[in-house]
């Protein structure tokens, strides 16, 4: 943790509270006197879309610069929309050489939209502006819950990785250096929630660096390896690799068989978090397979685009645990990464194999496309063996979640209580949940004539 003194009050820059590995971007805290010393390259400040013409939203810039830029919002065509940013020379009073208008949408009084409409427009400002070294927003926030907001979106937002690239690696422009927020709340008041809102972030920003590894450079073992790394900056962390001997040989039919057809064989990494004040224990389960060929049930070559994405649960279980574990959360957090590469070939499995998964259920394969469920049937066990409080699966499961719901909104399923929990924690989040049904009377369909269970209820593509 660092914090200094600035000439416009205290500077607070959170940083790790274990290890040094992840890369900040320091969100320090400015209060809203002298603006003009600010320097920074851009200054953000918002812009609602009122019911008769748009105005900007509270900021420290002075009443002759609002009431100038106002009078210019229609004819520059702004009009408060969410993601549409407007850029302005600076003003003397500014601070920067740019100003940038974010739309905010309609204003409102309640305080999950507003927190929501900060988040967002936070986000889409800083995406928008990559390139900038420091950025500052002003959207006349007054208390730590909308600092947390603004920080978290502006985290995301400002997510850029070169990859794989080399010599055209110049040409993908740089996160900001830093990214300043104008306020009147305290620093010692915001701390903890600009801490929580840093870490947050940069576990999703580490997430997302994962899944956008190739296939060619991620596969089961070097995922395993690559949380191996992460988990040795954690005193309170430890991880445990099943290898494919292991696996097969206690009895994870379900990892071991998605994953027997590649060269690059399955591997199961259990990742834990253990706070000497434990509280209660949560089970987190994560779909991991690298890459989805769909197996002999081969998918059409447009379908296998984007499918080196298809470890994003098990990217965000290994994030989420050592978020937890960054945080100082008083919960025992265990994350199961089930990782697995779905490959065709004569090893790999057929329609209407039968498997054997860790809890001694036999499984009918009925298309080899659905391999994600094998695979977290046997995470779900082994976490139900640990007797956790509560188990959370993710998973990119399945396509028809997509079909029902488009591309916003993950499909949700469970426990009633717990459903709920995860309901509100996701709207406190920003990220949307809509929970299907899960009826009794639907595990009759999926009785198989030579198994216990099968792999999908209906005739049709999973």
């Amino acid at each position: 943790m660092c914090a200094h003194p600035s000439q416009l009050g205290a500077h607070l820059c959170p940083g790790p509270t274990q290890h040094e590995g992840v890369p900040y971007v320091p969100i320090p805290l400015r209060g809203p006197t002298n603006l003009e010393s600010l320097e920074s390259d851009v200054l953000v400040v918002g812009v609602y879309a009122g019911e008769e013409s748009p105005r900007l939203a509270p900021c420290a810039l002075s009443q002759e610069t609002v009431e100038g830029i106002n009078e210019l919002l229609e004819a520059l065509g702004a009009t408060g929309a969410a993601d549409q940013l407007l850029r302005l020379p600076g003003a003397e009073d500014a601070g920067a050489d740019t100003i940038a208008l974010i739309g905010l949408g309609q204003e409102t009084t309640n305080a999950a939209e507003r927190l929501a409409a900060f988040r967002y427009a936070a986000g889409s400002a800083t995406r928008q502006l990559i390139g900038a070294e420091e950025i500052a927003i002003d959207f006349g926030t007054n208390a730590p819950a909308e600092i947390e907001a603004i920080a978290y979106g502006a985290t995301l937002g400002s997510f850029s990785e070169k990859g794989m690239r080399g010599k055209s690696a110049s040409s993908v422009k740089d996160e900001a250096e830093t990214i300043l927020i104008v306020s009147e709340v305290q620093p010692a008041e915001a701390e903890e929630a600009l801490t929580r809102a840093l870490v947050l972030g940069e576990a999703t920003k580490q997430a997302r660096h994962l899944v956008n590894q190739p296939p060619s450079h991620l596969y089961p073992e070097s995922f395993a390896q690559q949380a191996q790394q992460l988990v040795s900056e954690y005193e309170d962390v430890s991880i445990e690799v099943y290898n494919y001997e292991r696996l097969l040989a206690e009895g994870f039919g379900g990892i071991a068989g998605v994953g027997q057809g590649s060269p690059r064989k399955p591997v199961l990494a259990v990742v834990k978090y253990t706070p000497a004040d434990a509280k209660a224990s949560i089970g987190l389960v994560g779909k991991g397979i690298t890459f989805d060929t769909g197996g002999n049930s081969l998918k059409p070559a447009a379908s296998m685009m984007t499918m080196k994405c298809d470890m994003a649960g098990a990217a965000s279980v290994l994030q989420a645990t050592l978020a937890a574990a960054e945080l100082n959360i008083p919960v025992q957090v265990t994350g199961y990464l089930c990782l697995a590469e779905n490959m065709p070939g004569g090893e790999s499995l057929r329609p209407e194999d039968v498997i054997t998964i860790r809890d001694g259920r036999t499984v009918e394969v009925l298309n080899t496309d659905a391999e994600g469920r094998l695979v977290m049937a046997d995470g779900i066990a082994l976490a139900s063996e640990n007797e956790h409080d509560v188990i959370v699966d993710i998973a990119t499961l399945t396509g028809a979640a997509m079909a029902a719901l488009g591309l916003r909104t993950a499909a949700l399923m469970g426990d009633e209580q717990v459903r709920e929990r995860v309901l509100r924690a996701g709207e406190a989040a920003g990220e949307a949940y809509w929970p299907m049904p899960l009826e009794s009377h639907l595990r009759a369909s999926m009785n198989s004539p030579v198994a216990d269970i099968k792999t999908w209820a209906a005739a049709t593509a999973p």
